[in-house]
């Protein structure tokens, strides 16, 4: 069964500085009212919700199946991405690709999107690196999010890394406690979580690589096996 997810639009607001105030801009007014993936990405192309889209070259939307039942949610685009359009196609999207190959799940058959769509950055040297999207800019992206999972409908819902866990299940979830569980929501029929491809490229050697990318197969797998 899948549950449908319900189109929000909302104003954000931090408790922290009192009820009804503004925390950020939201995305919410620029999603179409009867969303396909062609009008998402086309509506998304323009979103000046929050400050990211003054550094990214270019929005980067989801891409993938409509029909897919594997919905896989990162943080946001990084370098290649930015430049290309297209999510998950650096170095990361490339381990991705791996994994989910040796896991026995067809990334053609999947939807792979980012909770924050533009790229942020700061420069060093030539060099982009990235910085990790602040709480306000995540949410002001997820209205972009909620309508993805609401068209594809996905039957399993992976978020990779702490940002994706928490922009879909709260501020207070941990990546680290639940890794690899499957977890109780109203988003997917199946919801559950693991690293993101890029912290195994961070691991300090060779042999921590392929211990990370080995437990990462393996939470890959127990999605497969459900498929």
């Amino acid at each position: 069964m899948r549950i449908p997810i319900p189109q929000r639009r909302y104003e954000l607001t931090d408790p922290r500085v009192g009820k009804g105030r503004k925390m950020a801009a939201s995305a919410a007014p620029l999603v179409p009212e009867r969303p396909t993936l062609s009008r998402l990405r086309e509506a998304a192309a323009h979103c000046r919700a929050c400050p990211l889209w003054e550094t990214g070259t270019q929005t980067v939307f989801g891409e993938g199946s409509p029909n897919a039942e594997v919905m896989l949610v990162g943080e946001q685009p990084g370098d290649r991405e930015d430049i290309e359009g297209r999510p998950f196609v650096g170095p990361a999207g490339r381990l991705l690709d791996e994994a989910l190959a040796e896991a026995g799940i067809d990334r053609d058959t999947t939807y792979v999107t980012n909770a924050v769509k533009h790229f942020k950055w700061v420069g060093r040297g030539k060099r982009r690196i990235h910085q990790k999207p602040t709480w306000s800019e995540t949410m002001a992206c997820r209205p972009w999010l909620e309508a993805e999972l609401a068209v594809v409908r996905p039957r399993v819902l992976v978020c990779l890394g702490a940002v994706a866990g928490q922009a879909l299940l709260g501020k207070q979830f941990r990546v680290t406690k639940q890794r690899g569980e499957w977890i109780d929501s109203d988003l997917a029929e199946l919801v559950t979580a693991t690293i993101h491809p890029s912290a195994i490229l961070r691991q300090r050697d060779g042999d921590a690589r392929r211990q990370e990318f080995a437990r990462f197969v393996d939470d890959l797998r127990k999605v497969a096996a459900v498929l």
